[in-house]
């Protein structure tokens, strides 16, 4: 049954914007003669050696990935300390000598007594995003369990004030992107510390962050990669792992992250087509465009859609960016209404970026928010205007070889947790059947070619959880979630024994909790506090309602009775849009594809 919910306020959701060793010998044998029983969590204590022993010099925090305010707010919450911890390189072999820095944030919130639940790590996403602001950003976020709870944050291993993991390689003398792949992906690989930047070695980096800090079990908010990062541990220290909840779940029922980002491009086009051009349809008044949402998507193909560089701007850094944060339809409905009108006529790529933006900011209600929502977008194609800029100049050089550094914890973790398929006309083929199945996202993918995890070798995969052992916990996902698609969350629901879901019906945000609905929150926060889940497998809520409406409007797919959402990826509403675009490319010649230089859609 659908349980409705009483609506709140909403609160942001996360913006952020996806296995290793197998049988890893570092779980201790069953004593010989055992019947039937459950191999013992690892022992980081003792793995660590010396290193538990180290002293933690706690002090003041720095956030330098978030803006000034912020900080400052952070700051004040109660107890707030940072420290870098030296943990072991390689948890396979500890006792080797080699240690890295991981950058840790505790908070003192909990009321002492027997209300006290202990921690709860906070992970936001990537891989690769920095977590060190988010233990006192889920003390500011959820209060209730701030009560009960000391969060905690850190910078996983290779990425922000931990030890980072940058690569080199040489820039080959082509312009075929698998070949510049290929050589990025060995270039990385050539560097000693890659094979340590996983999430396996990152799950006993937590379980040791649990041992330093004194605490018998830890507990989780994981959102977006999060979820993998929270499942491996449970997997991995299912004795030391208390409350955990999955939000925005990568498909965790998987031994590898591809089938999770196989999945993105289609939830991408969607959202787009299911949800944003509704909205734009619904409030014409706004933004002109037209009433029929399939019209502006026809009127948005004529102008070139994403096969021209323009489009391919507006998508990367306008579009998809707010189908993590819904509130910021109006920004990106304001976007594809200033392309269709086409405004730019003349100048350079830069030129015609600034005309376009600034016919955006004339939309009328468009609140501070939005427009530096807007600001922010500008600033970033700019960047990736002037990035293509010097690929084309580099393309036309013809010096010596030229060696390029980057920071590659994102690649290293999601290629190295389980192996990729490494066969190129695997690629060419899903690259097609997005040509035809996902046009709107599509020629932004082809730009990059094959994943770089393609040309990426790994033996390492997820272990599978010990229907025994495997402690129950909460997944969150919303219907339209466009990052980490809802039928990723449902098979994690499925492959995970004991874990329950709540789904939210008519939602695209990525990043769920607190949602600051009753239906979303509550069960949440009840199994934090009692350890209790709900009775159903699923559990159904309701979304908020869009940006300047007073009603949800239902999109996608139908709520079942049960509480699970039946969706399709190719909607009826999809469908339509797709065979739209197929007319229009069998009438006329397609544009050029947009220039090389834009970034990987991922």
């Amino acid at each position: 049954m659908v349980i409705s919910s009483t609506r709140k306020t909403r609160r942001g959701a996360v913006a952020v914007i996806a296995g290793a060793f197998l049988a890893s010998g570092l779980v201790p044998a069953s004593s010989a003669g055992a019947a039937p029983a459950t191999k013992a969590d690892p022992d980081t204590a003792a793995l660590a050696g010396a290193l538990t022993k180290q002293e933690v010099a706690w002090g003041e925090c720095s956030f330098p990935s978030v803006a000034p305010a912020t900080e400052a707010a952070l700051k004040k919450v109660k107890g707030l300390a940072c420290a870098t911890v030296q943990v072991p390189r390689d948890w396979h072999d500890p006792r080797d000598g080699n240690t890295i820095g991981v950058r840790v944030s505790k908070t003192a919130t909990a009321y002492p007594g027997t209300g006290r639940q202990g921690i709860a790590l906070v992970n936001p996403g990537g891989p690769g995003g920095e977590g060190l602001p988010w233990g006192a950003a889920m003390a500011m976020r959820s209060p209730v369990l701030a009560s009960q709870y000391d969060f905690v944050g850190f910078d996983p291993r290779g990425v922000g004030l931990s030890t980072p993991l940058t690569c080199s390689y040489t820039v080959p003398d082509s312009t075929d992107q698998n070949v510049i792949s290929r050589a990025k992906a060995e270039g990385c690989l050539k560097n000693p510390l890659t094979k340590f930047i996983t999430t396996e070695q990152t799950a006993y980096d937590m379980d040791f962050i649990r041992v330093l800090l004194g605490e018998k079990k830890i507990s989780y908010i994981g959102y977006s990669y999060g979820t993998w990062l929270g499942t491996w541990y449970a997997t991995t220290f299912p004795g030391k792992a208390h409350r955990f909840l999955l939000d925005s779940s990568t498909d965790a029922s998987r031994s590898t992250l591809e089938k999770t980002w196989d999945l993105q491009p289609r939830s991408r086009d969607r959202q787009f087509q299911d949800a944003l051009l509704p909205y734009m349809a619904r409030n014409d008044a706004e933004y002109k465009a037209g009433t029929d949402p399939f019209e502006i998507r026809r009127d948005w193909e004529e102008a070139g859609g994403t096969r021209e560089f323009a489009g391919m701007l507006n998508a990367a850094w306008f579009i998809i960016p707010a189908m993590y944060d819904t509130r910021q339809y109006p920004s990106a409905a304001s976007m594809v209404a200033a392309l269709i009108k086409k405004p730019a006529t003349a100048g350079t790529d830069a030129e015609k970026l600034e005309q376009v933006v600034a016919e955006a900011l004339t939309t009328p209600g468009l609140t501070d928010a939005n427009k530096a929502f807007l600001a922010k977008g500008k600033k970033n194609a700019l960047e990736a205007i002037a990035k293509k800029n010097s690929v084309e100049r580099k393309a036309s050089y013809q010096g010596g070889a030229e060696v390029e550094t980057w920071d590659a914890a994102f690649e290293a973790i999601r290629c190295q947790d389980g192996q990729w398929n490494q066969n190129l006309r695997y690629w060419n083929y899903w690259q097609a059947d997005l040509t035809v199945n996902a046009p709107f996202i599509a020629p932004i993918m082809a730009q990059s070619g094959a994943p770089l995890c393609a040309f990426w070798p790994t033996a390492n995969a997820k272990p599978a959880p010990d229907q025994r052992t495997f402690p129950k916990l909460l997944v969150a996902q919303a219907e339209l979630d466009a990052a980490t698609p809802y039928e990723g969350g449902i098979a994690t629901a499925n492959g995970l024994p004991g874990a329950k879901m709540i789904s939210v019906d008519n939602e695209g945000s990525h990043g769920i909790f607190p949602y600051n609905t009753d239906c979303v929150d509550d069960p949440i926060v009840a199994y934090f506090q009692t350890g209790l889940t709900p009775n159903e497998k699923f559990t159904g809520c309701q979304g908020l309602p869009l940006p300047g409406e007073d009603t949800t409007v239902e999109v996608g797919g139908n709520l079942g009775h049960n509480g699970k959402i039946k969706i399709k990826m190719l909607t009826p509403q999809v469908r339509k849009a797709n065979e739209i675009v197929r007319e229009l490319l069998e009438g006329a010649v397609t544009p050029e594809a947009g220039e090389k230089g834009m970034p990987a859609s991922s």
